[in-house]
């Protein structure tokens, strides 16, 4: 059965250019704090939030991973609520503003099926293909 109502148009979050630099600094100095330091100093960006999460998963800690995760997320929902977004519809990976968004959305799902959330990790997992199944593919390669 075919779909006959159009697909809603693409969200595009808007860029933050000091807060992509100052994540760049602290990809550089590769620290715990200067991740932190990102995340206190511009709590709306999901890509802070998002870094923070991956690493801390990286490092077996997996309920920090978890509460990073999440509230990129829900930063990151605020964002697309804001842009448009009615709470479907496409999230586009390849718009780079993006990306912390679906980075917290999959570092969420990893982390939720760690400590045994199995509902919650298939859900975020699914609304990440949901947003865009590149994004999905590309995480999971890392």
């Amino acid at each position: 059965m075919q779909n006959l109502l159009p697909e809603p148009p693409a969200t595009l979050l808007p860029a933050h250019d000091e807060a992509d630099a100052a994540l760049s600094a602290a990809e550089q100095a590769g620290s715990d704090q200067a991740y932190a330091e990102v995340a206190a100093r511009f709590p709306s960006y999901s890509a802070g939030w998002g870094a923070l999460a991956a690493r801390a998963l990286a490092e077996g800690q997996v309920i920090p991973a978890y509460a990073y995760a999440r509230t990129g997320y829900h930063r990151g929902l605020d964002q697309l609520r804001r842009s448009g977004w009615k709470g479907h519809g496409p999230v586009p990976w390849s718009h780079e503003p993006n990306r912390g968004f679906l980075r917290c959305l999959y570092v969420l799902s990893r982390a939720a099926d760690a400590i045994g959330e199995a509902d919650e990790a298939a859900r975020c997992a699914q609304f990440l293909r949901d947003c865009d199944p590149a994004a999905a593919d590309a995480l999971a390669s890392n």
